[in-house]
Parts: C-alpha cells; structure tokens; sequence
C-alpha cells in the first residue's frame, strides 16, 4: 500500500498532511510554536533549509524522494513519539532570528523576547554597556540583547558543557562572538568581579508537581534545565542573593519563573517585583531594578 511519501509530492502537499496529523493528534505545542500549522511550516520548512521569508516560491516544488521518506518520518516523529520539532530539525526561531538546537539544552523560547525588542523599556534608561544572560542555554536571549544593543559586551553562563558548546556556536552563527563571551560556570561562582547594566536570566523553574505532570513533549528536554526543586524556586533565589553585588547603579535584573512567580512573589515580598505586561503572551517575567535588591525582610522565607 503507498505510504505518505508515494502520495505526497510537494512542499505544501507535506506541510498540508503535517497539520492535519498534528491537529488530530494528542500533541502539546509550546517548544516554539503554539499551533499546528506553523509546527508543520517548521518541521517541514526546517528539515528541507529553505527561508521562511520567501516561503511561496517553494510551495509548489517537487520533492526527491529521499526527502519525502525524510519528512514523513520527523512527522511520525513527532505525533508518535511527541519529540519536539527544534530536536528533529536541528533549529528553532527566537525574535525573528534562527537558533541551532540540539538533544540535551533547552528550546530556544521565552516571552524575555518581546521585553528585548522593545529594549527594555521603560526600566532601562541607558543603553547597557555591559550584559549578562544567566542559565544561557542555548544563548538565545544573551546573543538576542547582543544584536538589539550592538555597542554592548555580552557575558553568557551556563553549568552544562553542553549548553556552553551551542551557545558559542550560535554565537558564531550571528556574528558576535567578538563581543559574546561564553563562561561554564555555576551562577556567579566563577565570574571576573565586573558589574553589568542588565542581567537576563531564564533559569530553571518548574516546581515538583509541575514537572512531574509534564506533557510528553518537555520529558525530551534536560531535567538540569527545567527543574528546581519542590517550589520551583532553588536556582533563582540563588541568583537574588547574589544578584546585588553584579548589578550596576541604574542597571535592571530581568528574568523567567513561569508558574513559580506566585511562590517567589509570596517568599520574598519584600522585593520590590515588577511583573510586566507581555502584550504577545506568556507570564511569570519579573524585574528588578538595582536599588530593589537588597536582603530579606524577616517575614520573608531565607533565599537560600
């Protein structure tokens, strides 16, 4: 009996089936995407290298088949085994830009994004001259500041080799390595004493019971990236404790917490949280300008 890649011979033909497979299937978007159509303009789109952009000039095109074996396979893949599609085609898109991704770091994504193409305003007064991107990942959000502020150096950290490895090279892939310097280190623990204008930060949050009830699709990810302990709070209030002494006059402390924002807002309210609002989606995004970081009421849970 022909098989999807007997029957499908186009670029649209494979992105069509994509999404009515994706729709129908018990799948979870939200690694990059958040809809069916443009998880299959993805996988399909990714998997063959053709640009986004002019997108209708190759609509129509015939595929080999080698390649419609290929893709008929990543979109098995992907319904069957809910691996997400960064992982199956090597790449996923940040703020209009394309990041390689790889097994083993987390998918380039966070609503950080819109706060970097605005420029942080109104918080940041200043252009930075100096940024760090704490718990870099993929490097995502540091190289996005390092393009949106181009006179700025970049500072990313990671704890994981392997994440240090593809943030240097999507680093490269930007053209800021010049600038971009990428340290393994835990948190702050193996920095040079220098203060920075804006420290972003996605580290991990996701509480026990949230990590425990993951959908499939974030089981593929590393658990060093996702989890941090019961409440979710273990590596960011690592950060907060620290934070002060890195942050320069006027400068801003902007980062991710997810679902955890409630704890952190209820154990520390005593800092003065700014929780902005995202006009394209997402939540649990906090700042923090520097005069605000100081230690812990005593009403407050200890940060570490």
């Amino acid at each position: 009996m022909p098989g999807p890649a007997d029957q499908l011979l186009t670029v649209i033909d494979f992105i069509r089936w994509a999404n009515t497979r994706f729709k129908s299937a018990d799948i979870v978007f939200g690694q990059g995407n958040d809809n069916a159509w443009d998880e299959a303009v993805a996988l399909v789109l990714g998997k063959l290298g053709l640009p986004y952009e002019q997108a209708e000039h190759f609509l129509g095109a015939r595929l080999l088949h080698n390649e419609r074996v290929v893709l008929a396979e990543l979109i098995n893949e992907r319904v069957v085994n809910h691996v997400p599609v960064a992982y199956l085609v090597g790449e996923a898109w940040f703020n209009g830009h394309r990041y390689l991704s790889e097994a083993g770091v987390v998918i380039p994504r966070s609503p950080i994004g819109e706060m970097v193409r605005s420029e942080f305003a109104p918080w940041l007064t200043h252009p930075p001259v100096r940024i760090l991107d704490m718990c870099t990942g993929s490097g995502c959000i540091g190289i996005s500041c390092a393009l949106a502020f181009p006179e700025a150096d970049v500072t990313l950290v990671d704890v994981d080799l392997r994440a240090i490895a593809l943030a240097k090279r999507n680093a490269e892939l930007h053209q800021v390595s010049h600038r971009v310097n990428v340290v393994k280190s835990d948190l702050f623990e193996s920095l040079a004493q220098d203060s920075f204008d804006l420290i972003v930060t996605n580290p991990p949050y996701v509480d026990l019971p949230d990590f425990e009830n993951m959908p499939a699709e974030f089981s593929h990810e590393p658990k060093l990236g996702l989890y941090a302990g019961r409440d979710g709070l273990d590596i960011v209030k690592r950060i907060l404790a620290d934070a002060e002494g890195w942050l320069a006059p006027g400068g801003i402390l902007v980062g991710e917490v997810g679902n955890s924002a409630a704890a952190l807002s209820e154990q520390l309210s005593s800092l003065a949280f700014v929780w902005p609002d995202l006009q394209d989606g997402g939540h649990g995004v906090f700042l923090l300008e520097a005069s605000a970081l100081s230690s812990p009421a005593k009403g407050d849970a200890p940060l570490l």
